[in-house]
Formats: C-alpha cells, sequence, structure tokens
C-alpha cells in the first residue's frame, strides 16, 4: 500500500496507531517506526486519553520537507506466522500449562501504593495508617487490614477500568476537592477515635476520581471504626478484649481504668462522592459480616453508571447559581465601587471647602497684621533717630516671623475639589 506523507499524517491523527496500524496490515509498534522515518508527527496516547474525557488537546504540525510532499511511502503488510498445532492432550507442554496459576491483574494506579502506606507516623496498635507521601488513592486503613483495603480497592478499580472508566488522583489544576469521609460504622453525635480522644485521621490531598463522560466522579474506601471499651494499663490503652487484658492478674488491674473510644473494626465503606464544590451528593456501601464489599462491587458500578443524569443535571444546577453568585457579586462590587466613588467627591468637596473656609480666616488676619505694620512704619516718622534705627529692625523682625501676608499665597495653595479627587462615574 502506498501514502503519502499526508495522507498517512491524516491516517494517524484520526485513530490511535493501533487501530490504524492492523488496518494497514502491520502492527501499532511497526505503524510507529514508519513515522519515524519519514518525519510524520502522531499524537501519543495523553491525546487520545484528553480527546475520550472531552478536555481540549492539540494536535502535532506536520513539519515540511523540500522535495518530501508527494513522496510515496510504501507499506508492506506483514505475513502473519503459521499457527503452531495444539499438542495432544495429556502431553507434557499441556499439563505444564494447565497447572500454570492463574496470574493476578493489579490496577496501574496500586502499583507501590503499599510502600508508601506502610512508611507512617507513629500509631497506636489498631489505630489508622498516617503516612508521609500525601499524594496517594484515597484508601484509609489500619495496619492489620491494609492488604484486604488494598484488595477491594483493586477489584473497585479494575470493574471501573473494564467499563471503559479511567480510576486516577485527580491533577493539581482541576478545581476538584476530597469531601470530610466519615468513618463511623454507627454515626454518633460524639467522636472518641485515637488516644486521648483527639487522634487525627490520615487523608489525601487530591481526591481519587474517574470521569463518566464528562461528569466527575470521586472515590474513597475507609475502614469503619467502632465503640469500644478501652483500658489504661502499663501506661498504655488496650482493648478490654485483648488477650493481654483478659491474661491480667486481679492485682494487676487495681490502679487501671476503662474509657470509651472509637477503633478500626476491619470492615470497609466505598463512599462515590461528586468532588465539585458546591455539588452535594454522595452514596455509601458498607459492608457486613453477611455481605462483603467485594460481592455488592458490581451493583456499585451499575448504581455510578445510572447516577450520571443526575450527577449532571446537579452540576449544571451548580453552574448556573456560581455563575448568578459571581454575577451578583460583580454586581455588589460596583455598587461598592460606586458608594466609595460618591464618598471621595464628597470628602474632597468638604475638605475644599474646609480650607477655603481657613484662608478667608488667614486672609482677614493677614489683612489686620498688615494694617498692624502699616501703621507701625506711619509711626516711625515721628520719633527720633536712634528710636527710629531701633524699631524699624524689630518690625524687620516681627514681618519675618508672621511669614508671607499676600493673600495671594493663601490662595495659590488652595486645592479645589477635583485637584482632590476626579470621580470616576460622574
Amino acid at each position: 500500500m502506498q501514502l503519502t506523507r499526508l495522507e498517512l499524517y491524516k491516517r494517524v491523527c484520526d485513530s490511535p496507531l493501533s487501530k490504524v496500524g492492523p488496518e494497514l496490515g502491520i502492527s501499532g509498534t511497526g505503524l510507529a517506526a514508519v513515522c519515524k522515518q519519514y518525519q510524520v508527527p502522531y499524537p501519543g496516547s495523553g491525546y487520545w486519553t484528553r480527546k475520550s474525557l472531552g478536555l481540549p488537546a492539540e494536535l502535532p504540525e506536520l513539519p515540511e520537507l523540500p522535495g518530501a510532499s508527494d513522496e510515496a511511502i510504501e507499506i508492506t503488510p506483514r505475513v502473519p506466522k503459521p499457527r503452531q498445532k495444539k499438542p495432544p492432550e495429556g502431553s507434557a507442554r499441556n499439563t505444564r500449562a494447565a497447572v500454570k496459576p492463574h496470574r493476578l491483574v493489579r490496577h496501574p494506579l496500586l502499583f507501590g501504593v503499599e510502600e508508601h502506606l506502610r512508611k507512617t507516623r507513629d500509631v497506636k496498635d489498631g489505630e489508622f495508617l498516617r503516612p508521609y507521601k500525601r499524594i496517594l488513592p484515597d484508601l484509609i486503613s489500619s495496619e492489620s487490614a491494609l492488604l484486604r483495603a488494598l484488595s477491594i480497592a483493586n477489584d473497585l478499580y479494575l470493574a471501573l477500568d473494564k467499563e471503559g472508566y479511567r480510576v486516577h488522583i485527580a491533577p493539581a489544576n482541576d478545581d476538584l476537592r476530597r469531601i470530610h469521609v466519615k468513618e463511623q460504622e454507627v454515626e454518633r453525635k460524639d467522636r472518641k477515635y485515637g488516644r486521648y480522644h483527639s487522634g487525627s485521621i490520615w487523608g489525601p490531598d487530591r481526591p481519587t476520581i474517574f470521569y463518566i463522560d464528562t461528569v466527575p466522579v470521586g472515590l474513597a474506601l475507609t475502614e469503619m471504626t467502632e465503640r469500644v471499651t478501652m483500658r489504661y494499663l502499663n501506661g498504655d490503652y488496650h482493648r478490654e478484649d485483648s488477650k493481654l487484658i483478659r491474661s491480667a492478674k486481679p492485682w494487676q488491674l487495681t490502679h487501671s481504668w476503662t474509657t470509651e473510644q472509637d477503633m478500626p473494626c476491619g470492615r470497609f465503606r466505598i463512599i462515590a462522592y461528586s468532588p465539585k464544590s458546591g455539588v452535594d451528593w454522595s452514596v455509601s456501601w458498607q459492608e457486613t459480616e453477611q455481605e462483603p464489599l467485594g460481592e455488592v462491587i458490581p451493583k456499585i458500578v451499575e448504581t455510578l453508571q445510572a447516577a450520571k443524569d443526575k450527577l449532571q443535571s446537579l452540576m449544571t444546577a451548580e453552574d448556573e447559581a456560581a455563575a448568578k453568585r459571581k454575577k451578583e457579586q460583580e454586581e455588589e462590587w460596583e455598587r461598592y465601587q460606586r458608594r466609595e466613588d460618591a464618598r471621595k467627591a464628597a470628602q474632597a468637596l468638604t475638605d475644599s471647602r474646609q480650607q477655603l473656609t481657613e484662608i478667608i480666616e488667614k486672609w482677614g488676619k493677614a489683612i489686620t497684621l498688615e494694617r498692624f505694620f502699616a501703621d507701625a512704619e506711619e509711626r516711625l516718622a515721628t520719633v527720633d533717630e536712634e528710636r527710629r534705627q531701633r524699631l524699624t529692625e524689630r518690625l524687620a523682625l516681627a514681618r519675618a516671623m508672621m511669614g508671607s501676608l499676600d493673600p495671594l499665597d493663601f490662595i495659590e495653595n488652595w486645592l479645589a475639589p477635583e485637584e482632590r479627587y476626579r470621580s470616576k462615574y460622574i
């Protein structure tokens, strides 16, 4: 098959290489090698992921090569290898294949998560893990139940992945938030988790999400807590039904006491919620001794698929409400700006009038002083020479002390209202 560079470029931009390659009779890897040889760019896996989520994505541009625009690219379909004959029943090779154990499938999001969760801050026996790493899947568990938590999360993520929903941690630039996860198996008004009733439960910084079309859904898995009796003995709290307490002698319990605390119980709850701010929607499933969570995962997937339309309507309503709130805030800010502008204009007018009044008062005093100095200078003509010289010097000192008495200097320093503040609206 022969194609020009432009034709090949259009083919690889319309579909992934894994689909275009078989149409041309070669593998996707072989097609990538052909594109590299003739400098034909093609979009990577990130482009197709963003496109499937309805997000904007850019295609690479086809570079121009002198004299290569009309060059024909020959693509030779590969010849399939002859299939090997199936070994007869009961052969040694067939027996080895039959006993080969089935390889467990682990969701990519959970690779290496167990190691990070076990790198935790100091916690008491039976309390929730508090890992140092903050960007992890939304799994909350005690150390004893960690493997089961990973197993439940793996089954849930794979079930969603099978339906075409990629479970991942929300990017930092997405405006999505994690809701508060309630860990009590039986919700109570008070909360008594942790040592001395002041413990804290770890939670990731970003939500774990997947998209149904363009609708984001958050996922959280938490081990629940139950109210148990704890006994203080040898400087620490222990469960009343623990082996240590049951084997203690009566005299050892003389100076001990009991209290009620919420402790992890080994049973889990799955919470699905809307990570979009302002959308109050969540649904949860918690396991019981009669019905473990693993058995209800297909039902969970069906419920989440059915909730798409409701979530979409709630998100649309929230977007409209957010736009309305933004408009109201902008209008309120505009009213505030106008009020401030009017206040500043009025203040400028008041200050200008006050300054003018003070100038007029100073002007009146200046005229009085000018008359005083003029009258004093006239009277100097009637005194003897010696006294006139002495009084002339003192009169000059008095004039210098009083400063300028010219009314025009006063009015020159006056500020009109528009010079103080110019209104933006009037």
